[in-house]
């Protein structure tokens, strides 16, 4: 696409971004970095799974100031992958004290049971407790919290690679496409009649 200086979609993106995070070299970093930077240059939108794939990647190559970097620019960093590559940027930074505030932040919040809660990956959580065995007090803080987050149903089997390579449903239900329609929306005779009198 590039070669023949086709513009790159929204989901051009996703892949070429989420194909070099699989790849997980330093190479395939260079590339996704390049890609970013030029798509910013042309004022192309980057979509938050594309950055999300960008942020783990700068994290799986150590670059935790580049991740924190792409991180700063997600524009609505509310979903389940943003919330734990918001963890494992704190874990890999040695900014536990705050990880653990955002943390109490969350059970803190007297939210219904109907509104959304932010979800934790079991891998995350285990990543952040390791971080800990050295300090007692967090890690005490940290069970205390740990236990409270099972409890209210906020902690997932998924992995992070699991969250970010999920592929969200469409808003419209797929349903409605399946169901063939077998009336005329102009005459509201059977379709197959109203084809044979036009």
């Amino acid at each position: 696409m590039k070669n023949q200086e086709v513009r790159f979609s929204k989901d051009t993106y996703i892949l070429a971004f989420a194909i070099c995070y699989k790849l997980n070299s330093p190479e395939s970093f260079k590339i996704c970095t390049t890609l970013r930077e030029e798509a910013l240059i042309k004022g192309d939108i980057i979509s938050r799974r594309a950055s999300c794939f960008a942020v783990a990647l700068a994290l799986n190559q150590n670059d935790v100031e580049k991740a924190m970097s792409i991180f700063s620019q997600i524009m609505n960093p509310e979903s389940i992958a943003c919330t734990n590559l918001n963890m494992l940027i704190h874990v890999q930074s040695n900014m536990m004290e705050s990880l653990i505030k955002i943390l109490q932040d969350t059970l803190d919040r007297n939210l219904s049971k109907f509104v959304k809660r932010h979800m934790f990956s079991e891998e995350v959580l285990t990543k952040v407790r390791a971080k800990l065995k050295d300090n007692p007090t967090l890690t005490a803080k940290f069970d205390e919290m740990y236990g409270k987050l099972h409890i209210n149903g906020q902690v997932t089997t998924y992995t992070l690679d699991a969250l970010l390579c999920h592929v969200p449903r469409d808003k419209k239900s797929n349903v409605l496409l399946l169901k063939k329609r077998t009336i005329s929306q102009r005459t509201l005779q059977p379709l197959n009649q109203a084809l044979l009198t036009e």
